[in-house]
């Protein structure tokens, strides 16, 4: 699976406007609510679902990354949003940097190996210097997604 197969242009924000974790996350869930992937009855509840994932440890994991998520009978499928911050998103993070990718996943209750499978996809792409590259160059979400296409297979 490629994590461009779960993302569409409208998951994808080029440029967070949010400068820490909790903004961030709403951000991103109401991204995922505007392209019909949440039901805005859900909203809170799905933020909740994360910011209590967040709270027991930060999943800003390091080089930058965030990836927030959670387990939630709220979604029918593995759903994503993508946001970058060239500036940085206070995530405290594991080695106390900026996080600059945050890359949200809501899993269906019960699929804890896609879960897990998924979170280590998304972590080892993103610490790729070629796939950094690439998306530094990207001005749009179109331009993103076609990256995050072209760089991120999971398995």
């Amino acid at each position: 699976m490629n994590l461009g197969d779960i993302l569409t242009s409208a998951q994808i924000v080029p440029e967070l406007a949010s400068k820490d974790r909790w903004g961030a996350i709403e951000e991103l869930v109401d991204l995922l609510v505007g392209a019909g992937k949440v039901q805005s009855k859900d909203r809170d509840a799905v933020v909740a679902a994360v910011r209590k994932r967040e709270q027991s440890m930060s999943t800003g994991i390091g080089f930058g990354i965030g990836i927030p998520h959670a387990s939630t009978d709220l979604v029918p499928e593995l759903t994503a949003a993508f946001g970058r911050s060239r500036t940085g998103v206070e995530f405290d993070a594991l080695d106390r940097q900026p996080v600059h990718l945050v890359t949200l996943l809501l899993v269906p209750q019960g699929q804890f190996q896609k879960h897990l499978n998924t979170l280590g996809g998304i972590a080892k792409v993103q610490r790729k210097g070629e796939f950094l590259a690439a998306l530094d160059q990207a001005t749009s979400a179109d331009a993103i997604l076609k990256v995050i296409g072209e760089h991120s297979i999971l398995r």
